[in-house]
Protein backbone atom coordinates (compact mmCIF):
# COMPACT_ATOMS: atom_id res chain seq x y z
CA UNK A 1 0.00 0.00 0.00
CA UNK A 2 1.27 3.44 -0.89
CA UNK A 3 -0.30 6.52 0.67
CA UNK A 4 0.16 9.78 -1.20
CA UNK A 5 -1.41 13.22 -0.81
CA UNK A 6 -3.86 12.14 -3.53
CA UNK A 7 -4.75 9.04 -1.51
CA UNK A 8 -5.55 11.28 1.45
CA UNK A 9 -7.70 13.55 -0.72
CA UNK A 10 -9.55 10.55 -2.17
CA UNK A 11 -10.22 8.99 1.24
CA UNK A 12 -11.30 12.38 2.62
CA UNK A 13 -13.88 12.69 -0.17
CA UNK A 14 -15.07 9.12 0.39
CA UNK A 15 -15.48 9.60 4.16
CA UNK A 16 -17.21 12.94 3.65
CA UNK A 17 -19.61 11.45 1.09
CA UNK A 18 -20.43 8.60 3.48
CA UNK A 19 -22.60 10.84 5.69
CA UNK A 20 -25.84 9.12 4.65
CA UNK A 21 -24.55 5.81 6.05
CA UNK A 22 -22.39 6.98 8.97
CA UNK A 23 -24.63 9.63 10.54
CA UNK A 24 -27.54 7.25 11.26
CA UNK A 25 -25.09 4.79 12.88
CA UNK A 26 -23.53 7.67 14.83
CA UNK A 27 -26.92 8.90 16.10
CA UNK A 28 -28.10 5.38 16.90
CA UNK A 29 -24.93 4.87 18.93
CA UNK A 30 -25.51 8.16 20.78
CA UNK A 31 -29.10 7.10 21.55
CA UNK A 32 -27.95 3.74 22.91
CA UNK A 33 -25.22 5.30 25.04
CA UNK A 34 -27.57 8.02 26.24
CA UNK A 35 -30.07 5.44 27.44
CA UNK A 36 -27.31 3.41 29.06
CA UNK A 37 -25.93 6.44 30.93
CA UNK A 38 -29.36 8.01 31.52
CA UNK A 39 -28.61 11.23 29.68
CA UNK A 40 -29.75 13.03 26.59
CA UNK A 41 -27.20 13.31 23.81
CA UNK A 42 -27.73 15.69 20.91
CA UNK A 43 -28.13 14.19 17.47
CA UNK A 44 -25.62 15.06 14.75
CA UNK A 45 -26.74 16.44 11.39
CA UNK A 46 -25.05 15.28 8.18
CA UNK A 47 -23.65 18.77 7.57
CA UNK A 48 -22.01 18.81 11.02
CA UNK A 49 -20.44 15.42 10.26
CA UNK A 50 -19.10 16.67 6.92
CA UNK A 51 -17.63 19.81 8.52
CA UNK A 52 -15.91 17.69 11.14
CA UNK A 53 -14.53 15.35 8.48
CA UNK A 54 -12.98 18.45 6.92
CA UNK A 55 -11.46 19.42 10.29
CA UNK A 56 -9.94 15.96 10.80
CA UNK A 57 -8.48 15.84 7.31
CA UNK A 58 -7.16 19.42 7.51
CA UNK A 59 -4.52 18.22 10.00
CA UNK A 60 -2.04 16.44 7.72
CA UNK A 61 -0.57 14.20 10.41
CA UNK A 62 -4.01 12.99 11.45
CA UNK A 63 -5.26 12.87 7.85
CA UNK A 64 -2.56 10.53 6.57
CA UNK A 65 -3.17 8.07 9.40
CA UNK A 66 -6.95 8.24 9.10
CA UNK A 67 -6.75 7.84 5.32
CA UNK A 68 -4.49 4.80 5.64
CA UNK A 69 -6.86 3.11 8.10
CA UNK A 70 -9.86 3.90 5.89
CA UNK A 71 -8.13 2.55 2.79
CA UNK A 72 -7.05 -0.62 4.58
CA UNK A 73 -10.52 -1.29 5.96
CA UNK A 74 -12.15 -0.65 2.59
CA UNK A 75 -9.96 -3.32 0.98
CA UNK A 76 -9.63 -5.72 3.90
CA UNK A 77 -11.11 -9.16 3.46
CA UNK A 78 -10.16 -12.72 4.37
CA UNK A 79 -11.21 -16.02 2.85
CA UNK A 80 -13.85 -17.59 5.05
CA UNK A 81 -13.74 -14.53 7.31
CA UNK A 82 -14.00 -15.60 10.97
CA UNK A 83 -13.05 -17.32 13.33
CA UNK A 84 -9.88 -15.71 14.56
CA UNK A 85 -9.74 -12.74 12.19
CA UNK A 86 -9.23 -9.65 14.36
CA UNK A 87 -7.22 -7.16 12.31
CA UNK A 88 -10.45 -5.46 11.17
CA UNK A 89 -11.34 -4.86 14.82
CA UNK A 90 -7.87 -3.49 15.58
CA UNK A 91 -7.95 -1.15 12.59
CA UNK A 92 -11.49 -0.04 13.46
CA UNK A 93 -10.49 0.83 17.02
CA UNK A 94 -7.43 2.72 15.84
CA UNK A 95 -9.37 4.67 13.23
CA UNK A 96 -12.00 5.67 15.79
CA UNK A 97 -9.25 6.79 18.19
CA UNK A 98 -7.42 8.72 15.47
CA UNK A 99 -10.57 10.60 14.52
CA UNK A 100 -11.54 11.36 18.13
CA UNK A 101 -8.22 12.95 19.06
CA UNK A 102 -5.95 12.57 22.06
CA UNK A 103 -6.76 11.04 25.40
CA UNK A 104 -9.25 10.65 26.98
CA UNK A 105 -11.31 10.95 23.78
CA UNK A 106 -9.27 8.35 21.89
CA UNK A 107 -9.93 5.76 24.58
CA UNK A 108 -13.64 6.60 24.64
CA UNK A 109 -13.81 6.26 20.88
CA UNK A 110 -12.17 2.83 21.02
CA UNK A 111 -14.74 1.64 23.54
CA UNK A 112 -17.55 3.23 21.56
CA UNK A 113 -16.33 1.48 18.41
CA UNK A 114 -17.27 -1.88 19.90
CA UNK A 115 -20.73 -0.61 20.87
CA UNK A 116 -21.33 0.74 17.36
CA UNK A 117 -19.86 -2.33 15.67
CA UNK A 118 -22.35 -4.67 17.34
CA UNK A 119 -25.24 -2.83 15.72
CA UNK A 120 -23.86 -2.05 12.25
CA UNK A 121 -25.95 -3.90 9.71
CA UNK A 122 -23.46 -5.67 7.48
CA UNK A 123 -26.14 -5.89 4.81
CA UNK A 124 -26.03 -2.08 4.51
CA UNK A 125 -22.28 -2.04 3.96
CA UNK A 126 -22.44 -5.06 1.65
CA UNK A 127 -24.97 -3.32 -0.55
CA UNK A 128 -22.62 -0.49 -1.44
CA UNK A 129 -21.95 0.07 -5.12
CA UNK A 130 -18.37 1.20 -4.52
CA UNK A 131 -15.83 -1.11 -6.13
CA UNK A 132 -13.90 -1.22 -2.84
CA UNK A 133 -15.35 -2.10 0.53
CA UNK A 134 -18.52 -3.77 -0.71
CA UNK A 135 -19.11 -6.74 1.54
CA UNK A 136 -15.55 -7.05 2.80
CA UNK A 137 -14.72 -8.07 6.34
CA UNK A 138 -13.58 -4.51 7.07
CA UNK A 139 -16.64 -2.70 5.68
CA UNK A 140 -18.84 -2.86 8.77
CA UNK A 141 -15.87 -2.07 11.02
CA UNK A 142 -15.11 0.98 8.90
CA UNK A 143 -18.62 2.37 9.29
CA UNK A 144 -18.59 1.63 13.02
CA UNK A 145 -15.18 3.31 13.40
CA UNK A 146 -16.27 6.44 11.56
CA UNK A 147 -19.43 6.64 13.67
CA UNK A 148 -17.56 6.06 16.94
CA UNK A 149 -14.75 8.49 16.20
CA UNK A 150 -16.95 11.33 15.01
CA UNK A 151 -19.63 10.86 17.66
CA UNK A 152 -16.92 11.11 20.30
CA UNK A 153 -15.32 14.32 19.00
CA UNK A 154 -18.53 16.16 18.08
CA UNK A 155 -20.41 18.22 20.69
CA UNK A 156 -23.63 17.00 22.24
CA UNK A 157 -22.58 15.37 25.49
CA UNK A 158 -23.42 17.48 28.57
CA UNK A 159 -20.26 16.41 30.41
CA UNK A 160 -18.17 17.95 27.65
CA UNK A 161 -19.90 21.32 27.83
CA UNK A 162 -18.27 23.99 29.99
CA UNK A 163 -15.26 23.81 32.24
CA UNK A 164 -14.19 20.57 33.87
CA UNK A 165 -14.58 20.52 37.66
CA UNK A 166 -11.18 18.79 37.76
CA UNK A 167 -9.20 21.58 36.13
CA UNK A 168 -6.62 23.16 38.43
CA UNK A 169 -6.45 26.92 38.45
CA UNK A 170 -2.73 27.63 38.86
CA UNK A 171 -3.37 31.37 39.25
CA UNK A 172 -4.43 31.07 42.90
Amino acid sequence: MRVTPQTVRDEHAWVRDRADVVVPILNDTRDRLGRLFETDVDAVAPDAYRREVDVVFADGEVAVNAAACVALLRDLDVAGDYPGFVVDEVLGRELAATIAGGRPLSLLAQATFHVADIYVDRDVTAGESDERGAGTAGADDLDAALAAGFQTRLPGWDWREGESPFAVDSGE
